[in-house]
Formats: C-alpha cells, structure tokens, sequence
C-alpha cells in the first residue's frame, strides 16, 4: 500500500512542484505554491462533495418530508392524548432525522478527503523544512512545518472559493442548487 502512494505522489510530483517554483523567492513559491495545493484539495473536494449531493438529493428531500409528516402526525395524536401512537410516530421521525442528519455528515467528509492526499505530498516534500516562530508560539516550540502553514491557507482557500463558487461555470451550477436546498429547509453546506 505504501509503494501505492510514493508512486501516486511521484507520478504528480512534476505537476504539483511546478507551483512552487513560480517566482524564485524560496518562501514566495511556498505560500504560493500551498495556496494552489490547497486550492486543488478544495475543488476536488467540491467536486465530490456536489456529485454526492446530487445523487443523495432525493433520498435527503424524502427523509424530511417522512420526518416532518411523522413529526406532525405525532403532535396530532400527542394532542388527542393517544401517547402509544405518540411514541412511536416520534420514534419515526426522530429515526428519519438521524438518517438525514449522519448522511450530511458523510457529505462533511467527503469535502475533507483530498487534504491527507495533499499532506502527503507535502511530507514527501517539506518533510525537513521548519520554520522558525516568534513569540508567543516560541513559548511552546521553536519552529513548526509544513502542516502549520498548510491548515490556516486551506482554510484561506475554502473561504476564498465560497466567494468565487458562484461565478465558476460548473460550481455556479451547484452553488444554485444548494440556495435551492436552503430555502426547502435541507442542506445547510457551503
């Protein structure tokens, strides 16, 4: 499995590297060079994340119809005092708000699955390079790596392509349908 990934990692090397030799400031093509890793990590996982939403869509749109029918007919009988349809009607729709709620959550992950991918390059990589850190950090460690400086610009990029999404040819697409889903009450991502 490990000979799987350095030869992954080898075999888009050439491709990767060349953003990080853009300009010939070492510390210049660094950041810039994290920037348009991390970029790729975010379009990849957008990609993938809109692929399972756009197969997932219909399933999660008939979870909440079934949990907010069942959600009113347990009220109805609440009300008429009939507790053992009660109980059961809510344990209807609390089951269909669990099944929505852990499918949203695996459209979480798969927003997150190329960052390993592009750690991983990077160790093989910056594995050796640190750098240095000034006060308050210098408290808790002199130096810190790649992994360091990856997370705040991948947050930077996630940000940055929620701004642009809505014009992209096929996230402006996306970005509709979830605006779409927003406004039925179902998906909460961006």
């Amino acid at each position: 499995m490990a000979d799987a990934f350095s030869q992954f990692y080898y075999s888009v090397d050439g491709i990767l590297i060349f953003f990080y030799r853009l300009t010939g400031i070492p510390i210049l093509d660094y950041y810039v060079g994290t920037f348009c890793l991390s970029m790729m990590a975010v379009v990849l996982g957008e990609l993938t994340i809109s692929m399972a939403l756009r197969f997932n869509t219909p399933y999660i749109r008939q979870l909440s119809r079934t949990m907010n029918s069942k959600e009113s007919l347990a009220i109805d009988a609440y009300e008429q005092g009939d507790m053992a349809v009660y109980k059961s009607l809510n344990r209807q729709a609390t089951d269909a708000w669990g099944k929505s709620f852990f499918a949203m959550m695996g459209h979480s992950a798969a927003i997150l699955w190329p960052v390993p991918f592009a750690l991983g390059w990077m160790q093989t990589r910056f594995q050796g390079v640190s750098f240095d850190i000034s006060f308050p950090f210098s408290l808790v460690t002199d130096s810190v790596g790649y992994t360091f400086t990856f997370f705040p610009i991948y947050i930077l990029s996630r940000i940055l392509f929620g701004y642009i999404r809505p014009w992209l040819p096929y996230f402006s697409w996306v970005h509709k349908q979830l605006l779409e889903n927003r406004q039925d009450g179902q998906t909460r991502y961006r």
